[in-house]
């Protein structure tokens, strides 16, 4: 009777998962589909949004938007099949051959290694280059004659990259550090404050060289080079290190900063504007930008296009 009932229980989940999530004309996308693709979204979120109804909410979205997507794959699969742009073997073998030589793998072993640290069986890697392969097909097709890039596009594009390069600036910084273990008591640590606040009193007394005051006080292993730092932009040091370096002015000696290191008493020596790249330089590389970003939303129009003609009933 038990191991009926627990038979009768997994059977239940089983139809669960397995429950027909969508239906694009002849073709069943399952729920389990639908959960496998949208897995590793939903475990950032889980761990990212605290708020039940958020999070909710967002799982919610996800799962939308992977059903699209698949509702989208599905779509374009049935006219691969239709305009005959099916992947050959020998094509796919190319293809694998490519991946295997970018990632320096000669041997079988070493290649299945890999794909199964991706997720992948080799038989399922395959099948899923193979329709990768496919769709990239029918987008040149269908889609990429209507990508165009003007000249006006471009220049529209390095105006905005100007303002983005040049609203920011780099800074030239030195440090003191005191040193404060991970494991350091709370005693520890405010006695090891209180000793980098006498250091930022003494740095910022006149005629003090703050250089030669970090090369005998500093505890960090930059101590030889008088604490200096050199040039940084934004998103390169510890984000409370870089709050305050950002933010004081030239000459500036800051109050004592905490990171994982210690303790920090910072001073500014000097604040640049960065150098912006002539058109020249990056005109390449904005045109395939924005030949991605066009080639994106016209994929999108065509499978909304596709959509619309076909029949597609939504399950969930």
């Amino acid at each position: 009777m038990v191991a009926a009932l627990l038979l009768s229980g997994a059977v239940a989940r089983a139809e669960l998962v397995d429950r027909v999530a969508a239906v694009v004309n002849r073709d069943v996308i399952a729920l389990s589909e639908v959960e496998k693709r949208v897995a590793p979204e939903l475990a950032r979120l889980n761990t990212a949004v605290r708020d039940p109804q958020r999070r909710a909410e967002e799982q919610a979205r996800l799962r939308k938007a992977a059903l699209d997507a698949l509702i989208g794959e599905k779509l374009m699969e049935e006219q691969i099949q239709e305009l005959g742009l099916g992947v050959t073997d020998a094509e796919l073998d190319a293809a694998i051959g490519d991946v295997r030589r970018q990632n320096n793998v000669t041997e079988d072993a070493q290649f299945e290694r890999l794909l199964s640290g991706e997720g992948f069986t080799v038989a399922a890697y395959k099948d899923f280059l193979r329709k990768q392969m496919g769709r990239m097909k029918l987008v040149q097709l269908k889609v990429t004659p209507k990508v165009k890039v003007s000249e006006e596009d471009l220049k529209a594009a390095y105006t905005q990259y100007t303002k983005l390069e040049s609203g920011d600036a780099e800074v030239h910084a030195r440090h003191i550090l005191v040193q404060v273990d991970a494991n350091a008591k709370p005693e520890q640590v405010e006695a090891a404050r209180k000793k980098a606040e006498k250091l930022a009193e003494e740095a910022r007394k006149p005629g003090v060289d703050f250089a030669e005051l970090a090369k005998a006080r500093s505890e960090g292993p930059s101590a030889a080079d008088g604490g200096d730092l050199g040039f940084f932009r934004r998103g390169v040091m510890v984000a409370a290190f870089e709050r305050v370096a950002f933010s004081l002015p030239e000459g500036g000696v800051s109050e004592p900063v905490r990171t994982q290191f210690g303790w920090h008493v910072l001073k500014v020596e000097e604040k640049r504007a960065v150098d912006v790249a002539a058109f020249e330089q990056v005109k390449g590389e904005l045109e395939q930008k924005l030949k991605l970003q066009k080639t994106e939303k016209f994929v999108e129009q065509y499978v909304q296009e596709l959509r619309q003609k076909a029949s597609v009933d939504v399950k969930i």
